[in-house]
Parts: structure tokens; C-alpha cells; sequence
């Protein structure tokens, strides 16, 4: 807020900026700057809201006015990255995957639904949650291993194993405290700090119900370790007051259990990013003003840089090439496996592969705006924004642990006042036995164990499920977008076509030419090679290779002249072809294959055909996706011949070509946005981006890691046929988590008015505590038993 320092806070996002280099506004008598015009224009719609939101952000947080870094680049259009922004700061914020408007500096839970934070901005060093998972982890096996002795303890008496009979009573009972205490207050405690924390807030969750149900099972067995006269000898067992102290250690233990899945899951969603980021190379070579190269970090790298590319090597940022030819891999972007020659004045990425040539380039996009770094933050920003399926248990416990809170009070004052001597005694039985029925370990399984029967269930038939609200949203899903490259075809080029002059064999012609090609590494080259080696033909040996860039290749082999390339390089050679033949290689161009012609000692040999063949079980698996009701369309980064050739041969319901990594994930938003619930199925690096930005992201096993990572399912054979087995699991599944939830629920609706007295005043029948505790693991047997009827399921179509 000030025009003479050097740096000022942007009111609007925090973010620290430079006031000679920043966007400003000038306000009642103070200058206001601003990281990009995103905030500018934010600020300028209500510059007194802002400036008091500001104002009341720094009082509550002081340690967060000087840490909080700004929004990511992708949403305020500013030149830093993403990343950059949030090393340079000493603080990483923090947000929540359900609640993004939540930020914090530092790890934590969010004060709505109780859920982890995790970082606002993807990092290559960030590994997960790394500290939070082995503190989960811990407490959860110390719940494990108090908790089992204390059930054999509680529950032996049931089967038989009475240690009543070793050890005396006092001693007995202060030994389960002594067990169950620990896990409690211990195992449990980040859980009751969430619970209590979403009374304070009034937002009320799963985390509510943990805390209330742990919480009054505990204590009430603690009014019988410390005072046992209070509870009325009606509620005796074998003459002695129930304990539950294994009922809160129980619940402890199994929520702790899902905390683990939780955050072990993030940690592989995370794979996504750090493997994206690798892509970039760590050093780039500058050329100086001298002429001398030196090695610097991928980060000092700026506008203007002269670099030097060797081949084999990455492509460190965005750039024009201004010195040398080669052919760059750039599979990551467009998904297709033929390179692309590059030369003065075109265009190169970062994160692409440098084949045949070295390269003097000049950088034009650094940090965030480089395509790849957008790639990674549209992929992080994807991933977060889906919502996890326990929402639904959470939205139910809303308004279930209000009812359940108001049922308990009720209870209370009705036997206070209503109740027979001891009163108060009765009282606190019957308010106890409401929230002990009412405790969420059913609901707490009802979705986890569906889930976790119906990812093994899918596993056995190669369909591997990452995240759990991928069976939630599989279900109703509409639309499945497709990647031609590697998807619905094989994704490396293959020859299929040869047809030789008159004067020449099939063999002879593909012998002469995998000669040739032998010499060279290009994918074109290695096609015709693995054809010859499949057709058993001898390969010989080629000398003088000579690699012409964008033209084609030519050798001596025995004394004889082989040119290989393009129907230029023929023109340029003054070479005349037969017109028949050079009509069908038209012919099949339109088709979406490339054609290389060969000449011999100047003379037409033929013509071979490459593309990239459609996978045999391809037609099959589109057939049944349409059989179940959903709409295919394919977007390709392939010529518009090619794409329309193979949709056609398909019967596609749609198609489009030439589309960046960018139109692929803005198409896929576009079907959202128009109502649409979106499967997107994908290989490559190119699709990642689309693949997270999906309601469903499908990867096929075969594919680049990026791709796995960034889909929440897998395909392992990379068969199209595993989507219609997904879309059978999850409607099997989801129906199965629905079952789960009605057993749940119908406990606690029956049991809750009968544990508040409902039945006594007719037929004098009260619940104890010990039978709504039996209640309640009944409950949690039922949904087990229905769970694991998911692992006989069938997931084919009928």
C-alpha cells in the first residue's frame, strides 16, 4: 500500500510483488499493486471489500501476511510460476481438495469437512504426504495392537474365554483403561481435534459423529471404572456394570484405518506432477555473448537465451530454432510416434526430444508459461477439483449427528424428570445408549469396504481403480472421449502397405530398403526393419548413409544407389515414377498412411506404406460402449485424413484432429460444462492433462507413465473392452454402497428411539448400553457380509 517501497503485498491474492514491475491502482490517497490483472480487476469491482478482507486475513493470521504466496499463474494470467511463486516464499499454502477456497500456510485439516490439506501448487520435490502418512500409520498400528488384546479381553467371555476368572474384577476393569486410554487419546487424537473443531466451526461431519460416538463410549466406561454406584444394577452384567472401552478403541482403530487408504492414495495421485516434471531436463547449455557454452539450472534460464540442443537430449523450455536441423520426438504433446523435422524459424517445446541433429535455439517461454508447466498445473488443478465419495456420508452426517445429539438430550431430560430413582443414573444410561447405537462405525465402513472389494474385484479382470470416486462417478457416466494413438490403435507405426515397379519383387523392394534404413533411427526407418526381420528376410549392410532432413535418407548397398524418401526427393532427383502407382500412394496418404518412395541407380523401385495399424479388439470394445448407451468421439493430434480414415473404418460417433494437449482437456471441460459426464481414454503424456480434467480418466496400461498416473483407472492389457467391465463395476458397486448405507442407517432408526426409552413406557423393555453396542457391531457385520458379495461379480455386459 505504498508507492516508495520496493516490494508490497497485492491486497487481493497476498502475494508479494515488486511495485516497479506490478500492475497498480491508486485508492482513497494509497497505491495498491497487484501480481497480474486478474487481481487488479478483482480489486476493482470492490476495492473497499478487498482492502478489508485484507485487513481482517493479516489481524486473524500474522504469521500468513508475509508467507502467503499468490493463486496459481493458470488463474491470474501473471508470468511466474506456479512453483516459483511458492519456493520463493517461506511457507507452502495449503488448500482443500473438497473446499478450495480454504488456504492455510502449512499442513492441517480443513475446519468444513475434516479432510487433509494438501499443497495449492504442484512441486517436483513434494513426495506426498509424507510425515502425515507415517504419523497416521503409527497411530494406527499402536491402535491395532491395544486394541486386540482389549477385545479378546471384552469379548472372550462370549467364546468361552473368561479372564474374569484370573484376574479380579477392579484389576480387570482398570486394565482395559489402561488399554483403551492410549488408543483414545492418543491413536485417536488428531480425530477429536477434528471433531471438536467441527462443533466449533458448526460444520458438522464424519468427524463429528468419531468424536461424540469414541468419546461417550469411553467416558461411560469410565463412570464405571471410577464410580460404578451410579449406573443402576437394571443394566447389570453377571452382577457388574458393562464396559466399552473396546467400542472406542474399535472406532478409533477403523477410522485410522481409512485415514491411512486416504492418504496413501494422494500420495499416488501425486505421481502425476512429479512425473511430469521430470520431463524437463535439470540443466540447459547457454551459449554466451562470447560464443562459449555454459551449463546452467533449467530455472535461470530467461526470454532471449541462446541454448544449444545435442542430439538425444531434452528440450529445456519453449523455443524457436535459429541454427541447425533435426527431428524432435514430440509424442508428450501430440501423442503421435513419427517425429518432426524442425529447422530455422520453427518452433520447438520443452520437454521434447531432440533425435538426429544439434540445435541453437532461442527461448521464448520460461517457468509457468512453458506448455509443459501448464500441462502439470492443469493436471494438479484437475485432480483436486474432484470430489471424494465419502461427501456423500458427510453430507448425511450433517444433519444425522444433529438428530442424533438432540435424541440423546432428550433422553436425558425425559428420565431426569420422568424416570425412575436414581434419575440422574437413568439419565445418563439412556443418553449414553443413544450416541453408543448411534456411533459411525457401519457408516464409517458402509463406503470404504464397497470400495475396497469392488478395486480387487476389478483388478482380477485387469481394470485397476486409483481413486474410490471413480466407481462413484463411472456410474453416470454419458460421453467416452477416446485418443486415437495408442488407444484405439497400436501407437507405433508398422508397415502395410508395399508395392513394388514392375521390375521389382515385394521381397527385393523391402530387402533393398531395410538395408538402408538399418543405418537410421528414425520410427519410420524402424518399421520397415521390423517388417523385413518378420518377413525372415536377410538385412545387408549399407554404406555411405547419408540422412537428408525432411527429404530422406540415401546408402550404397553393392555398388548400388538407394534414394529413400518423400515424392520430393524424387522430383529433385528428376526421377519419373509409374502414375498408377503414385495414384494408389496418393490414394493411401488420404487414408492417413505416409508413404516413402525408393529408387535405384536412379530408377523407380516402388513405394511402401507406413501407419499406425487399428489394435484387433478395437471394434469390439466401441460396439459394446455403444450397446451400453454412451456416446464415443475420438480427438486425435493426427491429420484430419488420417483421423477421418480410421473414424470412418470405426463408426465413431465423432471425431476431431489436430488437437493440442490444451484443446483435448478445454473439449473434455466443454462436455462438462454442457452437462455432460465425461470418460476420456488415453496413452500418452499428451492426454494427460484431458485425462484429469475428466469425470473418469481411463489410461491404458501400455501407455507413458504420465498418463496412469493422471487416470483413475487403469487398463492393464490396454484393451477398450475393460471401460464397459469399469462401467458394470462401478453400477454394481455403487449399488452395493447404497445397500451398505440403508443397513447402517436402519440400525440407528430403529435402535435410537429404543434406546431413549421409547418401549418402556409399554412394555418396561430399556436398552442397555451393552445391547446397543451389539447393536451397532451387528450393523457393521451386515455391511461387511453385503460388501464382499462384490468379489463373486460378474462385470460382463449383457
Amino acid at each position: 500500500m505504498t508507492s516508495v517501497d520496493e516490494t508490497a503485498v497485492d491486497p487481493v491474492c497476498g502475494m508479494t510483488v515488486e511495485t516497479n514491475e506490478s500492475i497498480s491502482r491508486h485508492h482513497e490517497g494509497d497505491d495498491y499493486f497487484f501480481c497480474s490483472q486478474g487481481c487488479a480487476a478483482k480489486f476493482d469491482t470492490d476495492p473497499a471489500g478487498v482492502i478489508a478482507k485484507r485487513a481482517q486475513q493479516n489481524a486473524a493470521h500474522p504469521e500468513q501476511a508475509k508467507n502467503h504466496s499468490c493463486c496459481s499463474n493458470h488463474e491470474h494470467g501473471g508470468s511466474k510460476s506456479a512453483n516459483a511463486a511458492v519456493e520463493s516464499q517461506p511457507g507452502t499454502i495449503y488448500t482443500c481438495p473438497m473446499h478450495p477456497e480454504i488456504e492455510q500456510v502449512g499442513p492441517g485439516a480443513c475446519p468444513i469437512c475434516g479432510m487433509d490439506l494438501e499443497p495449492k501448487f504442484a512441486s517436483a520435490e513434494d513426495e506426498g504426504d509424507q510425515e502425515q502418512y507415517a504419523d497416521m500409520k503409527r497411530r494406527f498400528w499402536g491402535g491395532v495392537a491395544l486394541s486386540i488384546p482389549l477385545l479378546i479381553l471384552a469379548m472372550g467371555p462370549m467364546v468361552g474365554l473368561d479372564v474374569t476368572k484370573l484376574i479380579p474384577t477392579p484389576y480387570f476393569r482398570w486394565l482395559q483403561f489402561a488399554l483403551a486410554t492410549p488408543v483414545v487419546f492418543w491413536c485417536g487424537w488428531p480425530l477429536l481435534v477434528r471433531g471438536v473443531k467441527s462443533f466449533q466451526n458448526f460444520n458438522l461431519n464424519m468427524f463429528s459423529l468419531i468424536a461424540v460416538g469414541s468419546l461417550a463410549a469411553f467416558l461411560f466406561s469410565v463412570v464405571v471404572v471410577v464410580a460404578p454406584g451410579l449406573i443402576p444394577e437394571a443394566f447389570y452384567e453377571n452382577g457388574v456394570p458393562p464396559l466399552y472401552f473396546e467400542a472406542a478403541a474399535v472406532i478409533i482403530t477403523l477410522v485410522l484405518l481409512g485415514q491411512v487408504l486416504e492418504l496413501r492414495a494422494r500420495q499416488q495421485t501425486g505421481g502425476a506432477i512429479r512425473e511430469l516434471m521430470q520431463l524437463a531436463p535439470e540443466i540447459a547449455h547457454r551459449i554466451t555473448q562470447s560464443g562459449d557454452e555454459e551449463d546452467i539450472a533449467l530455472a535461470e534460464v530467461k526470454h532471449g537465451d541462446r541454448l544449444r540442443i545435442r542430439p538425444g537430449e531434452k528440450v529445456p523450455v519453449d523455443s524457436v530454432v535459429i541454427g541447425g536441423s533435426s527431428t524432435v520426438d514430440e509424442s508428450m504433446l501430440t501423442g503421435e510416434p513419427i517425429p518432426v523435422d524442425k529447422s530455422e524459424g520453427d518452433e520447438v517445446t520443452g520437454g521434447t526430444i531432440n533425435q538426429s541433429g544439434a540445435l541453437e535455439v532461442e527461448a521464448t517461454s520460461v517457468g509457468g508459461e512453458t506448455v509443459l508447466s501448464r500441462i502439470v498445473q492443469m493436471v494438479a488443478d484437475a485432480q483436486r477439483s474432484r470430489a471424494p465419495i465419502q461427501k456423500l456420508v458427510d453430507v448425511v452426517a450433517r444433519y444425522f449427528v444433529p438428530a442424533v445429539i438432540v435424541c440423546s438430550i432428550f433422553a436425558f431430560i425425559g428420565w431426569s424428570i420422568w424416570g425412575p430413582e436414581p434419575r440422574l443414573a437413568h439419565a445418563f444410561v439412556a443418553a449414553v445408549a443413544v450416541l453408543i447405537i448411534a456411533c459411525p462405525c457401519a457408516l464409517g465402513l458402509a463406503t470404504p469396504m464397497s470400495v475396497m472389494v469392488g478395486v480387487g474385484r476389478g483388478a482380477r479382470d485387469g481394470v485397476l481403480i486409483k481413486n474410490a470416486e471413480v466407481l462413484e462417478v463411472m456410474e453416470k457416466v454419458d460421453t467416452v472421449v477416446v485418443d486415437k494413438t495408442g488407444t484405439l490403435t497400436e501407437g507405433r507405426p508398422e508397415v502395410t502397405w508395399i508395392e513394388p515397379a514392375p521390375d521389382w519383387s515385394r521381397e527385393g523392394l523391402l530387402a533393398i530398403a531395410a538395408a538402408v534404413e538399418n543405418q537410421s533411427e528414425h520410427p519410420l526407418a524402424s518399421a520397415i526393419v521390423r517388417k523385413a526381420k518378420a518377413d525372415k528376410i536377410d538385412i545387408q549392410h549399407a554404406n555411405q548413409f547419408d540422412a537428408m532432413t525432411g527429404i530422406g535418407v540415401s546408402a550404397q548397398v553393392e555398388s548400388r544407389a538407394v534414394l529413400i524418401g518423400s515424392a520430393k526427393l524424387l522430383t529433385d532427383q528428376s526421377i519419373e515414377a509409374d502414375q498408377g502407382l503414385i495414384d494408389a500412394a496418393n490414394e493411401r496418404q488420404a487414408g492417413g498412411a505416409t508413404v516413402v518412395f525408393v529408387a535405384v541407380d536412379q530408377q523407380f523401385a516402388g513405394a511402401i506404406g507406413i501407419s499406425d495399424p487399428i489394435k484387433e479388439s478395437t471394434p469390439a470394445a466401441l460396439g459394446t460402449l455403444q450397446d451400453l448407451g454412451l456416446k464415443v468421439i475420438m480427438l486425435t493430434g493426427d491429420a484430419e485424413p488420417t483421423a477421418r480414415a480410421v473414424a470412418k473404418e470405426l463408426g465413431v460417433d465423432e471425431f476431431h484432429a489436430g488437437v493440442s494437449p490444451q484443446d483435448k482437456h478445454d473439449f473434455v471441460k466443454k462436455l462438462k460444462d454442457q452437462g455432460k459426464s465425461v470418460a476420456m481414454a488415453g496413452d500418452g503424456i499428451n492426454d494427460a492433462p484431458a485425462l484429469a480434467a475428466a469425470d473418469v480418466g481411463i489410461a491404458m496400461g501400455t501407455g507413458t507413465g504420465v498418463a496412469i498416473e493422471s487416470a483413475g483407472v487403469t487398463l492393464v492389457g490396454g484393451d477398450l473392452r475393460g471401460i464397459a467391465a469399469a462401467a458394470v463395476l462401478s453400477r454394481k458397486t455403487m449399488s452395493n454402497i447404497r445397500q451398505n448405507l440403508f443397513f447402517a442407517f436402519i440400525y440407528n432408526a430403529l435402535g435410537i428411539p429404543i434406546a431413549a426409552g421409547l418401549l418402556y413406557p409399554l412394555f418396561g423393555v430399556l436398552l442397555s448400553p451393552m445391547i446397543a453396542a451389539a447393536a451397532m457391531s451387528f450393523s457393521s457385520v451386515s455391511v461387511i457380509g453385503n460388501a464382499l458379495r462384490l468379489k463373486g461379480a460378474s462385470l460382463s455386459h449383457s
